[in-house]
C-alpha cells in the first residue's frame, strides 16, 4: 500500500507540476526568438502531465478501493476529483487552442526568420494562456490542499 500511495504522489507531483511554471514559459512579452524556445520546451512538457497525471488517477481509484478512505462522496475525495478534471479541461479547452495559434504562427515560412516582438494578435493569445494557466495553477494548489488535508 506504501508503494502506491508513493506512486500516486510522485505521478500527482509530476502531472500536475508543470502547470505551476507553464505560465513562465508562454507569458507575454517575450520576443520572437525567446518565443520560439518557450514554445518548445512547452510542448515537451506536455508529456509529463498526460502520462503522470493518467498514473495518478488511475493510483487514486486504487487506493480508494483497497484502502480504508471512506465514502467517496467526501469532499476531499470527490473535490480532488472533480478539481483534477477542470485542470485538464482548462488545459485541453481552454489554453490548447490559443497555443496552437502561436505554434502555427511560428511555423509558417514567412515568420521564420522574424526577430522582435510578435504581432498583438499573438500577444493577446499568450496573454490567454497566461491567465488560464495561472488558474489551472491556483486548482493545482487546491488540489494539493485537498489530498493533503483529508481526514
Amino acid at each position: 500500500m506504501k508503494v502506491l500511495i508513493l506512486v500516486h504522489v510522485l505521478s500527482a507531483v509530476i502531472g500536475v507540476g508543470p502547470t505551476f511554471f507553464a505560465h513562465l514559459l508562454t507569458r507575454p512579452g517575450k520576443d520572437v526568438d525567446e518565443l520560439r524556445i518557450a514554445m518548445k520546451y512547452s510542448r515537451s512538457l506536455e508529456f509529463f502531465p498526460k502520462i503522470g497525471g493518467s498514473i495518478a488517477v488511475l493510483t487514486g481509484i486504487a487506493l480508494f478501493f483497497l484502502g480504508n478512505y471512506g465514502p467517496f462522496t467526501q469532499l476531499w475525495l470527490l473535490g480532488s476529483l472533480i478539481l483534477y478534471v477542470l485542470i485538464q479541461l482548462i488545459v485541453i479547452v481552454l489554453i490548447t487552442p490559443p497555443t496552437r495559434k502561436v505554434n502555427e504562427w511560428l511555423g509558417r515560412p514567412e515568420n521564420l526568420d522574424l526577430t522582435g516582438a510578435p504581432p498583438e494578435e499573438i500577444q493577446n493569445a499568450l496573454i490567454t494562456i497566461d491567465r488560464w494557466f495561472y488558474l489551472a495553477s491556483a486548482l493545482g494548489v487546491l488540489l494539493f490542499i485537498f489530498m493533503i488535508m483529508k481526514p
